[in-house]
């Protein structure tokens, strides 16, 4: 007999967080490391949030359970900003605050998922999906994607993957890792297809506010009324509002889902922390005029990132639309001299850049793409130029 269940023994560890972990390590050591690694926006959460939360400290009803659910103003202002942002009418009973995104994922998955149901995963995915599918039971049936269709599944694929033991499919745009967004025809498309098929969706819009150039934010929910009794909207106010630490997210879905869901999260961490729900009502509610001035600030690092990219011997990018990534292909320079080294994979490659030249870059091993790394460019200006130029000198014979 095992000490550590099967279940939870099989669970990998974060890439994204082990990455950031190992460097902050050099850095207590003194070593002056530039990490692409951290998927959370490098600036403060907007004064008026914080002051929203002092104030709710104050509140001595603050300081006592609240209802499992979530707080009724904060699960109505969710309601109303997903009709707003998304298209999608739901009732505020229609709304599960979650601690955090990754929790609404977990929940959403558990709540509709049986052990050996399939979930269609397109890859490059986040790191965070594949775990969550494996724990609720089902079986993550990954699609693979590239740079040559812009990381952006088809219709083709769905429809080849799909079986009688299909029962969801988790969709993401705009995408981490790779920064892609998908036309609102295209999403339209998908959204059709899983109508027609009896295929539920779990989509997640956590990126939704933070895309650039032409491009704009397509929800499938809302394109596609007829999903929507099959539809589950995974979102919160981490990268928005620069609040990944505050851990609030929500899901939004059909009826018998969130009262289900709700009943897990009765049993398992009770209500999300009040006074972070009164910081994610603020959030909400208030002006977003500090979200428009991060969004112009990620859109000038992600020029500077591709731009800079781009111009390395052996690296091919796309230019990302959405989030704060950039996915590169590092395909070229596997298994050439860098350095005295040939590394064989991106894993290695990215051993080798932190270790040699102190940029820590996540590799496409853990998005269930190699050859790829993923860089954030949500840190400082200065630090995101050095970075992708120690990274120049590094891969540049």
């Amino acid at each position: 007999m095992t000490r550590i269940s099967h279940r939870i023994g099989s669970i990998a560890e974060s890439a994204t967080m082990a990455v950031t972990a190992k460097a902050k390590s050099l850095r207590a050591q003194g070593v002056n490391v530039i990490g692409f690694g951290a998927g959370e926006p490098d600036f403060p959460t907007p004064d008026h949030i914080v002051e929203a939360a002092i104030e709710a400290c104050r509140d001595p009803r603050m300081h006592k359970y609240g209802p499992a659910a979530g707080m009724p103003e904060l699960r109505e202002a969710v309601a109303a900003k997903t009709l707003r942002d998304s298209g999608y009418d739901a009732a505020p009973s229609q709304v599960l605050i979650t601690n955090g995104g990754k929790h609404a994922v977990f929940a959403a998955l558990a709540t509709i998922v049986d052990p050996g149901d399939e979930v269609l995963l397109p890859a490059p995915y986040w790191v965070t999906y594949p775990e969550a599918i494996g724990l609720a039971g089902g079986v993550p049936i990954v699609l693979t994607t590239d740079d040559t269709t812009g990381f952006q599944v088809t219709i083709e694929q769905l429809e080849a993957a799909r079986t009688e033991h299909t029962k969801a499919l988790i969709f993401v745009s705009p995408s981490n890792p790779t920064g892609a967004v998908y036309a609102p025809d295209e999403v339209a498309a998908i959204g059709r297809w899983a109508a027609e098929n009896d295929v539920w969706v779990i989509t997640d819009e956590i990126y939704e506010h933070l895309i650039y150039g032409e491009t704009g934010f397509s929800s499938i929910g809302g394109l596609v009324p007829e999903l929507q009794d099959r539809c589950i909207i995974v979102n919160g106010v981490a990268k928005t509002f620069a609040m990944t630490g505050w851990r609030v997210g929500w899901l939004v879905g059909p009826p018998d889902v969130v009262k289900a869901a709700a009943n897990l999260q009765s049993h398992s961490t009770s209500n999300v922390a009040n006074v972070s729900q009164a910081a994610a009502l603020a959030a909400l509610t208030g002006p977003m005029e500090p979200v428009e001035e991060m969004r112009k600030a990620f859109d000038r690092r992600r020029q500077t990132m591709f731009s800079m990219l781009s111009a390395i011997n052996g690296v091919q990018v796309i230019e990302p639309q959405g989030a704060f990534y950039a996915f590169p292909s590092f395909q070229n320079l596997l298994g050439t001299d860098i350095r005295g080294h040939r590394p064989v994979s991106t894993l290695e490659l990215a051993g080798l850049a932190l270790e040699e030249a102190h940029v820590a870059i996540v590799p496409g091993e853990a998005f269930g793409a190699p050859g790829f790394a993923r860089l954030s460019y949500a840190l400082g200006d200065e630090d995101l130029e050095e970075g992708v130029g120690r990274l120049a000198d590094f891969l540049t014979p």
